[in-house]
């Protein structure tokens, strides 16, 4: 007799990504019950969102009934109703992992949750045998997938019925030996806002990505992403923004900032939905008003003070609804474009002695730190939510970033200025309100592992780099 879990749990193997999970199995004299797929559960125990579109149920009359293996482009979620199986799995996967099996004995109390990319297959252990799947796609005559031979003695497989005695299509056993597979290359990130600050920071760490500039994407149409194949994608990361805080405040920049910002966030959350992606979603520190007097955290409540910043808290909350996600929250970018520190060298070089407002408080925030970030959670597979990610280092007003900008280069800070936020922009009755205080609390991303570098260091570093670029 089957000794049924009672405990719900789950279990790593030596391939990556395919767990073995134990059920909650309640027994009694007229059967059992379980909960074979509970999404909030098994979310708790750290198992990816499946987001299943189609159940599948393989019956099978005979003990040795042997299928495999097959490798489809989506994840499973592998059970059994009635009977038990000889469950074999092998990583068909770009890496030195590739061939690597696994098995197990799989029965009612125990599921198996299969990674896109490894081959499974299973034998019979019993009569009347009820094999099930969960997918998160929809199978269809074109899909392409990998297949390896299930008798590959390189496979190492102990069939408990030798392959040539055992119920086997033709099919199966036509299929290539795992000398002859080529190996399932890496699920595709996709990445939007490509010829942003970020977007160009991005190609330095995901060489491999797919990238997408309003050119190819253009994110204001409804059917923005239907010439794409999303079956080898599982990550898209949306750097795509309008960044012009005061065009945000005039009659035709309110609309353009709304379609850009929030309704363009909306068709990427849509898309990661249906697809079953990954979503990292670059927002911003604009998301408060800045009257906090201590740095901010992940989950203080918004309030947004111009247009630009209510799209930008606007498309938080959109991309929130999403359990797959990653707000990546930042500020005072610095990139390969124009910025902030890019004005003060040309500036400086010109003979203008800019006046810069002292009591707006932050961290520079290089894109090439953020683009690290985003690898980062991607890698460690973080835990989904929002994460504050800038440069570290003490907080210092653009005044202060000002003068070190210009002491970097070679020139007299002291040509630098201070003025106040209100006599700044007090004969700019069209510009938009900045919060005052932009400093982010950092201690969340760092528990992942991430070790932000110091701004100051890092704004030496750029500021050399211009220099010796230009001459």
């Amino acid at each position: 007799m089957i000794e049924f879990s009672k405990a719900l749990g789950v279990r790593r193997t030596p391939i990556k990504g395919l767990f073995l999970i134990d059920l909650t199995v309640h027994q009694d004299a007229r059967g059992w019950f379980k909960e074979n797929w509970q999404r909030a559960k098994l979310l708790d125990l750290g198992l990816p969102d499946l987001g299943p579109v189609q159940n599948n149920v393989s019956f099978n009359d005979d003990v040795g009934v042997t299928r495999g293996m097959h490798a489809e482009p989506w994840e499973k979620y592998i059970s059994v109703s009635t009977g038990s199986v000889f469950g074999a799995w092998v990583d068909l996967r770009e890496g030195l992992e590739f061939g690597i099996s696994f098995t197990a004995t799989i029965d009612p109390s125990v599921a198996v949750f299969v990674p896109r990319g490894v081959a499974n297959g299973y034998q019979t252990l019993e009569p009347d045998t009820a094999y099930t799947y969960l997918v998160n796609n929809h199978w269809h005559p074109d899909v392409s997938y990998r297949l390896v031979n299930l008798a590959d003695p390189s496979l190492g497989i102990a069939w408990p019925i030798s392959p040539d005695a055992a119920i086997v299509s033709d099919k199966d056993r036509r299929h290539p030996l795992l000398a002859d597979v080529t190996p399932v290359a890496p699920a595709q990130t996709l990445v939007l806002g490509a010829n942003g600050q970020v977007g160009r920071a991005l190609r330095q760490v995901l060489p491999d990505a797919d990238f997408h500039s309003r050119a190819s994407i253009d994110l204001t149409k409804d059917n923005c992403f239907n010439e794409i194949d999303f079956s080898a994608v599982d990550t898209v990361i949306n750097a795509a923004a309008d960044t012009r805080v005061d065009f945000a405040e005039s009659d035709s920049g309110r609309a353009v900032a709304w379609e850009v910002n929030s309704a363009a966030v909306g068709r990427v959350t849509n898309l990661a939905r249906t697809h079953r992606l990954n979503l990292v979603h670059i927002s911003s520190e604009y998301v408060f008003d800045g009257a906090s007097p201590v740095p901010y955290a992940e989950d203080d409540h918004f309030s947004p003070l111009g247009v630009y910043a209510q799209t930008k808290a606007a498309a938080d909350l959109v991309v929130s609804q999403w359990h797959s996600h990653y707000i990546v929250r930042t500020s005072w970018v610095i990139g390969d474009g124009a910025n902030f520190v890019r004005t003060m060298l040309n500036l400086a070089r010109q003979g203008v002695n800019p006046a810069v407002v002292c009591d707006q408080v932050g961290r520079l925030t290089f894109a090439e730190e953020i683009a690290r970030g985003v690898k980062h959670l991607l890698e460690v597979k973080a835990p989904y939510g929002t994460y504050n990610l800038t440069n570290d280092g003490e907080p210092a007003s653009w005044f202060e970033v000002a003068r070190e900008t210009f002491a970097l280069a070679g020139y007299d800070p002291d040509r630098v200025s201070a003025v106040s936020s209100d006599d700044y922009y007090a004969d700019k009755p069209d510009a938009a309100p900045r919060p005052v205080n932009s400093v982010l609390e950092l201690g969340k991303i760092k528990k992942t592992g991430f070790v932000s570098s110091d701004w100051r260091k890092a704004l030496r570093e750029y500021v050399a780099g211009i220099q010796a670029y230009e001459g």
